[in-house]
């Protein structure tokens, strides 16, 4: 009996000591998850009413519910009478040696992050970047992939572009496609301009809205030179370029329009030639 005694009065004196501490920190646990998680779903629907891109949604989400709940653990196991100070200078060191292992992934995150938010192109955007040109089909947080006319496929690593000069061909909704010809000097440059306009906008991918632009760019000896230049919506440059220039040589045609023809040279070599004695 004596025994029962002493045990139940050691575990009458843990339970005054370290069972009131076990209760508060499990009840701080459990406040402090349904806390964290309500302020989850209010941070998710200010990004949503913020339009801030989707994949970004749900990494900052994430990377906010993790921190708050190792925060939270930390508390926890502070009042349990644990040492957390070592906990935290492991969880330092840590991050610390993954920064340094991923300098290179980190900064293409952080280009990732800047153009996403920022929204310097988006998805179906015609863009030149790092010496590349092509539509945007895909922007990954790491990458950004790239269709070019040609049909290839290019991935651009989003620190050197968030870093670098990006043209955006198509923020405006519209591309001017310059077009060089060459005409003869004897043509009436307002009926050449005529003719050149109406054959571009029987192009059904030319805009109406800017209207094409024809000027002379230069003259020559025996030639002018003319810029035509239509307008089309960015991923239509290429149709546009080759589809009006062969409208242009068939409206040429069909009035007659003098064109330069091309010059040959023929260029005599000397044959020398040694007496043989």
């Amino acid at each position: 009996m004596e025994n029962v005694s002493v045990y139940t009065a050691a575990f009458i004196s843990w339970i005054s000591t370290f069972g009131l501490n076990l209760l508060s920190a499990l009840l701080v646990f459990v406040i402090g998850l349904y806390i964290i998680n309500w302020l989850g779903r209010i941070f998710n629907t200010s990004m949503a009413k913020g339009k801030i891109d989707v994949s970004l949604q749900s990494f900052f989400s994430s990377l906010m519910m993790a921190g708050l709940r190792v925060l939270l653990l930390i508390t926890v196991a502070g009042m349990l009478g644990i040492q957390t100070t070592s906990f935290v200078a492991i969880i330092g060191a840590l991050g610390l040696a993954v920064g340094l292992a991923l300098q290179g992934s980190l900064a293409n995150f952080a280009g990732g992050v800047l153009i996403l938010v920022f929204k310097p192109f988006k998805v179906g955007d015609i863009i030149e970047s790092q010496g590349q040109n092509g539509a945007v089909i895909e922007i990954q947080i790491f990458n950004t992939v790239l269709l070019t006319p040609d049909n290839k496929t290019v991935i651009l690593a989003n620190g050197a572009v968030s870093n670098n000069t990006v043209v955006n061909y198509s923020r405006h909704g519209s591309i001017r496609v310059d077009i060089s010809l060459e005409i003869e000097p004897q043509n009436d440059m307002d009926v050449i301009r005529q003719i050149a306009i109406d054959a571009c906008l029987s192009h059904p991918l030319v805009l109406a809205n800017p209207a094409p632009v024809v000027n002379v760019s230069k003259i020559n000896e025996g030639k002018i030179a003319i810029g035509i230049c239509p307008y089309a919506k960015a991923h239509d440059y290429w149709t546009v370029f080759f589809g009006t220039q062969e409208l242009i040589k068939k409206a040429f045609d069909e009035h007659k329009v003098g064109m330069p023809k091309p010059h040959f040279y023929i260029t005599q070599r000397p044959v020398h030639t040694t007496a043989i004695a």
